[in-house]
């Protein structure tokens, strides 16, 4: 599929499906070009400084308040089944989003989950984006816009006659498998693996798969406060990381056949629950849009490497994509940073990461390959350590990075990315008791041996303490 976009983070863009479908004087003249409605999409407040204000302006074949009243979505248990995007097949609506907190467990342990296997849910060539969510974990109050939520998704059918919009927050979307055709108010977005993409806050959009028979799988971070933004470079200067130029918005397009289109049901996730309304015709019907407010993707493989070229192995947020911040300085509410491939040559160094205890919470993904401070962490899979929680590389990792020849070295095995969050989450008691998860985790650090205390050799850098080791 080939499709144009527009290019630069944040920018203002003015797109247009027909000719001079846009006003030429001002945002709602009396009366529109082809007699189309004015409709604008406000993502921050009126009075947010000019600098943060996020809004679009639409020109649409008919105004969004076109739907039956929204009625709520019941929560199905597991053992439901439909092919039906109003059914949750193996996982509740409620839980999407985490609205029931009595089905949700506190926990300090390290957690991690092996992929979802295809096989644990028999209808999964049924399910649609919506149905094949499943909710990690999460903390925080959609209604008072604070917190965040993590889940996990596995899918093989496109959404068709249906569309969703969320009013609770921002999803992040990074896709494992599967190649995603997004249709948005704004245009359409393709977003295939080592792709991430972000649909803002009341967007409405619907998810299809550009491979028929292929398993879509992988993971959203939603944040319920705030927008994802670039973070700031500091003394790295005016370029790297994640570059402005990279990001990637769609042009308008709209369904040509609005008017003779089945009739659609709209989703709304309002509150951590699911309510769903009818209307006639597609609400894909934006001829044109200007603004800043819009869905974007962005290649990873683009993103510009910072790392450490004399000693130490650097802290993870010089790996940072984007942020969500918080109302304290310098702590996100959540971040999301990426391991990619890239060259380390520190010398004197253990490369891998360190042995950590982190004031934040750490979620981890992998999107493709291995990662290189664990051996038994699938693509696929996830990881949780969460605030105070000890984390770091497993005993073979660790052995193998303390005796290893320290040459230059190109990591290129792998793809891995953590959503790390100021917020301790909660989680949902099914990925907790779901079959997939390691519930052996915790042994992989169980090969480290007690250092043995005796004369440090070389001041603690070309040779050091001695380590026993088990046979």
């Amino acid at each position: 599929m080939f499709l144009k976009y527009n290019t630069g983070f944040g920018n203002e863009f003015a797109t247009e499906a027909l000719p001079d479908a846009l006003p030429a004087l001002g945002n709602n003249p009396q009366k529109c070009p082809y007699n189309l409605y004015a409709e604008q999409l406000s993502g921050t407040a009126f009075t947010a400084p000019r600098g943060e204000n996020q809004r679009t302006w639409f020109y649409r074949i008919q105004p969004s308040v076109l739907h039956t009243p929204f009625e709520p979505v019941p929560a199905l248990d597991s053992s439901s089944s439909s092919s039906s995007s109003s059914s949750s097949s193996s996982t509740s609506f409620k839980s999407f989003g985490h609205g029931d907190l009595s089905k949700f467990v506190l926990t300090p342990n390290q957690l991690r989950w092996n992929p979802i296997p295809e096989a644990e849910n028999k209808t999964t060539n049924e399910r649609t984006f919506m149905d094949g969510i499943l909710t990690m974990m999460g903390e925080g109050n959609p209604m008072g816009k604070d917190g965040l939520a993590i889940h996990m998704y596995s899918f093989g059918k496109s959404m068709e006659n249906d569309a969703m919009q969320n009013a609770d927050g921002d999803f992040l979307i990074v896709p494992q498998t599967g190649t995603l055709v997004i249709k948005t108010e704004c245009g359409i977005i393709e977003v295939p693996p080592k792709h991430i993409c972000v649909i803002p806050r009341g967007v409405v959009f619907k998810v299809g798969i550009l491979e028929p028979k292929t398993n879509a799988r992988g993971y959203i971070l939603e944040c319920f406060k705030g927008h994802f933004e670039l973070p700031g470079l500091g003394p790295i200067g005016s370029n790297g990381l994640a570059n402005p130029r990279d990001f990637e918005y769609p042009v308008a397009a709209y369904d040509e056949d609005y008017a003779t289109a089945k009739d659609y049901k709209l989703f709304n996730k309002f509150g951590g629950e699911m309510f769903v309304s009818d209307r006639t015709g597609s609400p894909f019907n934006v001829v044109a849009w200007h603004g800043n407010y819009a869905p974007y993707r962005y290649d990873l493989t683009k993103f510009c490497c910072i790392n450490s070229v004399s000693f130490d192995h650097p802290d993870p947020s010089i790996y940072t994509v984007l942020t969500v911040k918080s109302d304290t300085p310098g702590t996100a509410t959540a971040d999301f940073v990426i391991f990619p491939p890239r060259w380390m040559c520190m010398e004197n160094t253990f490369r891998p990461p360190w042995y950590h205890r982190n004031c934040m919470t750490e979620f981890m993904g992998m999107v493709y390959g291995k990662y290189d401070a664990k051996e038994g962490f699938q693509a696929g899979g996830a990881s949780l350590h969460s605030c105070m929680t000890p984390h770091g590389p497993d005993a073979p990792t660790f052995d193998k990075a303390s005796n290893c020849e320290l040459e230059p070295q190109k990591f290129d095995g792998g793809l891995a990315f953590m959503f790390e969050t100021s917020v301790a989450m909660k989680i949902n008691k099914a990925a907790y008791d779901c079959g997939w998860r390691d519930v052996n985790y915790f042994k992989c650090w169980e090969g480290i041996p007690p250092a043995v205390i005796g004369k440090v050799e070389g001041g603690g850098g070309e040779g050091s303490n001695k380590r026993a080791r088990k046979n």
